[in-house]
């Protein structure tokens, strides 16, 4: 072939643009399979963060759940402890109004102060005393009351008065 205005060259079996080419594909499929593992990678590392939250979540519910049983339980005791408090202020007062109650004559030594009754203890100079100065506010207050003298040695008298209310009265005031 004498025709030819280049001299022949050798022929080989993997060319330049082949190479070229098969150098590209080469690229590709690793960036596929670099993309595919990685994928893959995050994926797995997904789940497990999400099995990591999950935990953490139902842990955290658990200790919401105790908190609020402790919060329920404060607050029935703050509960408590205001009532507590009102009943002390109330007893205080009613105490208070009771030594009021109470004149300068007549001297108590025990009083016993029940939800329904008031049991008190002393002396008085006399019967009429205790009568009209003592006795009559207890009977505004109580429905019954009784009352007992033993006289002692200086002419004075020991009493013991015993006043009560009734049922539907002791409702209203607690």
């Amino acid at each position: 072939m004498k025709h030819s205005f280049i001299a022949p060259r050798s022929k080989k079996i993997v060319s330049t643009e082949l190479k070229l080419v098969l150098f590209f594909f080469a690229i590709t499929i690793a960036m596929l399979s670099g993309t595919y593992f990685f994928l893959g990678y995050k994926t797995y590392d997904f789940a497990r963060e999400h099995q990591e939250v999950a935990v953490k979540e139902k842990a955290l519910e658990r200790s919401i759940a105790r908190m609020d049983e402790r919060i329920r339980l404060i607050e029935a005791e703050v509960k408590m402890a205001e009532q507590i408090t009102t009943d002390n202020t109330v007893m205080k007062e009613s105490i208070r109004n009771l030594f009021d109650l109470v004149p300068d004559g007549i001297t108590l030594s025990r009083a016993d102060l029940e939800a329904r009754s008031l049991i008190l203890y002393g002396t008085t100079p006399n019967k009429e005393t205790y009568q009209y100065m003592l006795e009559a506010p207890l009977r505004s207050i109580f429905h019954r009351t009784y009352t007992s003298f033993y006289p002692i040695e200086n002419g004075w008298y020991r009493f013991v008065s015993t006043n009560h209310l009734d049922d539907e009265q002791s409702e209203e005031l607690q």
